[in-house]
């Protein structure tokens, strides 16, 4: 385990930490990193993964009394509330379990740069025309929030597994479109974060994990615990930032960052 390697893996949890639950594409934009810090291969691919776990416990963290039914200090009406939540988070992972364990294999050959590139782009011009359309907020709580529209907000998430779309981006823009203010539509977009990403961590071990060396262990668990902090801190800003500003600077970021990156690989090539 070099210096070097340990570098990497900060830069890369940091990334993770910053852009996992913004709505401009983790994945993509650790694809970009990689290529550009040279941290390629099997381990490499896992290590992205992985550490989204740290993102994992900082929702959980953060949000530990909401998700808690067994809490001693709620009523038995607010211990039935996070249930239901827990339901209607459990069905909007239905599809993304089902479609993954189809197609999952088969999406490898999308993570490259031109792919990251366009879907930022793409999204970026969603956002921002959705940000401008006249608004009204029908589901202003999860309570309120029926459970076909969190399985099509499920539905919705699945276009993250294009790498760059963003899963954040797609279930926030989703849930919105359904009626959700944007404060709800990012918080489930925090919880279903948690099956889901859990998921794709337990996958990645079960595939990789008879390959990684304790060195790489160790990078696992730098990676997890830097991407844990930066991720808890981030929340606590994007909560903020929400209540008084829209979603149409993270729009204008994805499109002049995904134009970036196709001309910079296009004069490259």
């Amino acid at each position: 385990m070099s210096v070097s390697d340990i570098i990497k893996v900060i830069i890369l949890s940091i990334v993770e930490g910053i852009t996992e639950f913004l709505p401009i594409s983790s994945t993509g934009h650790l694809i970009l990193v990689n290529h550009w810090i040279e941290f390629k291969g099997e381990f490499a691919n896992a290590f992205d993964v992985i550490i989204q776990f740290g993102a994992i416990l900082s929702v959980v963290c953060l949000y530990f009394n909401k998700l808690n039914p067994f809490s001693k200090r709620k009523t038995i009406r607010q211990k039935r509330d996070t249930i239901k939540l827990w339901m209607k988070v459990i069905v909007a992972f239905i599809p993304a379990v089902v479609l993954g364990l189809l197609i999952g294999d088969y999406l490898d050959r999308l993570f490259n740069p031109t792919v990251v590139a366009t879907t930022l782009f793409i999204g970026g011009i969603v956002i921002i025309l959705l940000e401008k359309r006249r608004k009204f907020s029908r589901i202003n709580s999860i309570q309120e929030m029926t459970f076909k529209t969190a399985f099509v907000i499920g539905l919705i998430q699945c276009l993250a597994m294009v790498p760059g779309t963003s899963r954040s981006a797609a279930t926030i823009i989703g849930a919105m479109l359904l009626g959700a203010n944007r404060q709800v539509a990012a918080e489930f977009s925090f919880f279903l974060a948690i099956p889901t990403m859990a998921g794709a961590t337990a996958y990645s071990l079960m595939k990789k994990g008879i390959h990684i060396t304790s060195d790489q262990w160790m990078l696992l668990f730098i990676g997890v615990v830097v991407s844990f902090v930066v991720a808890l801190a981030v929340i606590a800003f994007f909560m903020r930032y929400i209540r008084r500003k829209d979603f149409k600077v993270f729009g204008y970021y994805r499109i002049i960052l995904g134009a970036l990156i196709l001309a910079y690989f296009n004069f490259m090539s």
